[in-house]
């Protein structure tokens, strides 16, 4: 497998949206005015009146969690108890007890929203169970393996499919960069197990020119500039410069935050944070080089935006206050951070994690071979089958034949399928002829009746002429 061709799906978790229940029940604060000189700052789009799209947060139920979202901010009881609501309370439950207190256009609209979640949710367990030709299953069984809804009342949203919906996008999310580690490590040993298997079909002088290239190319690819410590003032400072054009002297956290609060909404959110990060991994990666990989990139770009998180959320809403930003700014790491390690520079996997996973390579290969040597076995007997009716399709032909011999020795016509003659002898006419050719009508004599017919009419003649 060509390593260039080894894709893996990498999405940025961000909970703007989703954590509507976690993000729109933080404290909707107002940025702090900060007076910025026009002079230094570029002219600006106003974005206020934009409509930003806010990208999949990775949950399968997505759309239904937005849905649900966009409906309870239309209800100004609830939304009010968002905006006063803390993150503990949220998650606790207790939020969802104001379900009851929304209009009752807003739970109908709730309601039609769950049934057709739960439509969808059996639709697609419908189309899986298909797939195995399984005609007795028990959908309604089969909904509890979804833990965002209530499946024992498809029918309408209760306060319970509220708290379910919140719990259970919480706890997905939080592990959600976890899983993203997870398949990175694979990733990479997946490289690294094929790099070995391919110097195993190369003679030793081409193995040793396969290994110096491939040292080359990881010098080439620690060579680059130093990565400035995610979250430091110099970090911030690069982008303040090169990113915002400003005067590196004249740098201000409060102006900061506000030109890199894209949305105007009074955070910074793990997209805006991610996005603070470009300019450290353009030292590192670039997509034109050989030696740099991009699915190294994107990894290294959630290793900053976590390290950045675990520093400065204090409340861990995976959200920036001004407040948590500006306090993070006079902690020591801000001014005299430690030196930050690239992926590069640390060892991703143990030898003993690589033996594993290709332990775990191996027993999927043998089970795909005993698959394909059970298929192998399956294919051979039916070609054995078809053989065998093919041999009893010969030797009946070949008794028939024998049959229609033995008619003819002992004299007797053959006969077609249903016992019909297939020629008659001469002289004789099939009873069939006879009924369908009646005297008067002009069709050929057999030979011997045009003889008889002609001597009798020479006799006539002489008769007549003595």
């Amino acid at each position: 497998m060509n390593h260039s061709k080894i894709k893996i799906k990498w999405r940025t978790v961000l909970l703007q949206h989703c954590v509507l229940l976690l993000t729109y029940l933080a404290i909707m604060l107002e940025a702090v005015p900060i007076d910025i000189d026009k002079t230094k700052v570029k002219e600006e789009e106003h974005i206020e009146s934009a409509k930003i799209d806010n990208p999949d947060t990775g949950l399968y139920y997505d759309a239904y969690l937005r849905q649900v979202i966009d409906v309870l901010e239309t209800d100004k009881h609830f939304r009010e108890k968002l905006q006063t609501a803390d993150i503990e309370a949220i998650k606790s439950g207790k939020l969802s007890k104001e379900l009851d207190l929304v209009s009752h256009h807003v739970r109908t609209k709730l309601d039609e929203l769950k049934r057709q979640e739960v439509a969808r949710l059996r639709m697609l367990i419908k189309a899986k169970m298909d797939s195995f030709q399984d005609s007795g299953v028990d959908h309604q069984f089969l909904l509890k393996q979804f833990e965002h809804l209530n499946h024992n009342n498809p029918h309408t949203f209760e306060a319970k499919d509220l708290d379910m919906l919140i719990k259970t996008a919480t706890h997905d999310l939080e592990n959600y960069d976890k899983a993203h580690h997870e398949e990175f490590k694979k990733y990479e040993m997946l490289k690294e197990h094929e790099r070995r298997e391919y110097l195993k079909t190369l003679d030793e002088e081409k193995r040793r020119l396969e290994e110096s290239k491939y040292e080359e190319m990881k010098k080439k690819h620690g060579d680059h500039p130093k990565v400035n410590h995610p979250g430091s003032k110099d970090q911030l400072k690069e982008v303040w410069e090169e990113a915002d054009g400003l005067d590196p002297n004249d740098f201000d956290p409060k102006t900061f935050f506000k030109l890199h609060d894209v949305n105007n909404d009074g955070f910074l959110d793990e997209q805006e944070l991610e996005a603070l990060f470009t300019k450290e991994l353009e030292k590192v990666y670039d997509p034109k080089n050989e030696e740099d990989d991009m699915v190294e990139m994107e990894e290294e770009r959630l290793r900053m935006r976590e390290h950045v998180m675990n520093e400065v959320d204090i409340n861990r809403d995976r959200l920036v206050t001004l407040e948590e930003f500006l306090r993070a700014t006079e902690k020591r790491e801000f001014l005299e951070p430690d030196s930050w390690e690239t992926l590069d520079q640390q060892q991703i996997f143990t030898e003993e994690d690589l033996k594993e996973f290709e332990s775990h390579i191996s027993q999927q290969e043998d089970e795909l071979q005993k698959q394909a040597l059970e298929l192998q076995k399956k294919k051979e007997e039916l070609q054995r089958q078809h053989d065998h009716l093919q041999a009893q399709r010969q030797e009946l032909q070949q008794a028939v034949q024998q049959m229609e011999r033995k008619k003819l020795e002992q004299g007797h016509p053959p006969t077609g399928p249903d016992g019909e003659l297939k020629f008659h002898p001469p002289g004789a006419q099939p009873v069939g002829d006879a009924q369908n050719h009646p005297a008067g009508n002009s069709h050929a004599l057999p030979p011997e009746n045009i003889q008889v017919q002609e001597a009798a009419a020479r006799q006539d003649q002489a008769q007549s002429h003595p």
